[in-house]
């Protein structure tokens, strides 16, 4: 059976979903084909199903692409106000977590419905467990599936990235990107837990589920937020953001006492210069349990002005080496993607190939932790419908 459409759009998920809605609204017959057996699978698991939608304070500066300036044009033409103004026409209650985050304050399956309601009001046609076997261009698109061909002058690719296959994550749309000559920024785990080497693992392994406030650097860039100790290495949203900048080699370094001067208690001449008071010090600054585990492997080696003075800089920067990521299934996104050199950033149509498009995680942009990847999937999405 033959189906044509104005545009065909790959990939039910969040960018999907609003580039078919804005694609809509403008009377264009859109088709989203869903190789899942539902819609917007990584929007329900979002947030830890609450569905952290946006955040308030959206600037360029969250997203990570080899073209920082890329993304630029699509955010502010779509708004975190945008989409807000869309989740209040529904009435769904929602609150602000921290640093400007907001979730849903009943479940996910709120924003999904929403999307899908949009979908419908404007006569998007949805096709699930539609798995493409085949794209080729002609005159237009011609996506094959098992049991039906798709037709349309218009191809979008919201397909997605790597991260968490069991939810059906494939290298679809790198490959299709391939397929029409367009270059990809080679992909890698991002927003994903840290494991440590060996030596590290076994002496603070056992601590899992401490957590505490930190600063973690790598590469220039730094995040203070909450670092969680896991059962393979490190965790929690400080660990999360600088995953995305992590490379293999680099160090990471974690100021454990932000703001504090752990040693100034001992400019007193009348404090004893001792063991008991140092870790009575880290204490008040570090769980009681990682403060005597990190001063059984970095105490001073004596108690002049150099030695505290060399402590108090590796309590601000405790190096670690890790030893990789606990990968795609545990990576909240893939960053890295379609070289955003190949698209038009107003509208993310490719420069190559007239009538296709690349919206959403597949595109080298990866938002920070807390909303900003959902707001670069409904800004990118919104351009490219709007395109259509």
């Amino acid at each position: 059976m033959t189906h044509s459409f104005d545009a065909i759009i790959l990939g039910g998920g969040a960018a999907g979903l609003m580039c078919a809605i804005e694609a809509g609204k403008r009377g264009r017959r859109v088709a989203v084909l869903e190789h899942a057996d539902r819609l917007g699978k990584k929007i329900l698991i979002s947030g830890g199903g609450r569905c952290n939608f946006t955040n308030l304070y959206c600037r360029i500066e969250n997203f990570l692409s080899s073209n920082p300036h890329f993304a630029k044009s699509a955010v502010a033409r779509y708004t975190p106000a945008d989409f807000i103004a869309l989740v209040e026409k529904y009435g769904i209650p929602y609150h602000e977590k921290t640093l400007g985050q907001l979730f849903c304050d009943r479940s996910a399956r709120d924003i999904l419905g929403m999307l899908e309601a949009e979908c419908q009001a404007n006569g998007v046609t949805i096709f699930l467990n539609t798995k493409v076997q085949e794209v080729q261009r002609t005159h237009g698109f011609v996506v094959r599936a098992q049991n039906a061909e798709f037709r349309a002058p218009a191809l979008v690719v919201a397909t997605g990235g790597l991260s968490i296959p069991k939810l059906g994550a494939t290298s679809f749309g790198y490959d299709l990107a391939r397929q029409f000559g367009l270059s990809i920024r080679e992909p890698w785990p991002g927003l994903v837990p840290l494991t440590l080497r060996p030596e590290d693992s076994s002496r603070y392994g056992d601590l899992a589920g401490v957590s505490t406030e930190v600063i973690a650097s790598c590469r220039g860039q730094q995040f203070g937020e909450k670092m969680l100790i896991t059962h393979r290495g490190l965790s929690g949203p400080a660990i999360l953001q600088i995953s995305s900048y992590w490379k293999n080699a680099h160090l990471v370094m974690i100021d454990l006492a932000p703001d504090r001067e752990l040693t100034a208690v001992f400019r007193d001449s009348k404090m004893t210069r001792d063991s008991t008071t140092l870790r009575a010090e880290l204490r008040k600054i570090l769980p009681h349990r990682f403060a005597d585990r990190w001063l059984d492997f970095h105490a001073p080696t004596s108690w002049t002005n150099h030695a505290l003075a060399d402590l108090e800089k590796r309590i601000h920067a405790w190096a670690i080496s890790p030893a990789g990521t606990e990968g795609y299934e545990k990576a909240e996104v893939t960053a890295g993607g379609v070289n955003t050199d190949e698209l038009a950033a107003k509208t993310m149509e490719s420069r190559k190939v007239p009538g296709l498009f690349f919206i959403g995680e597949v595109v080298d942009v990866t938002g920070h932790l807390g909303g900003f990847n959902f707001q670069w999937a409904w800004a990118s999405g919104a351009a490219a419908g709007r395109a259509l």
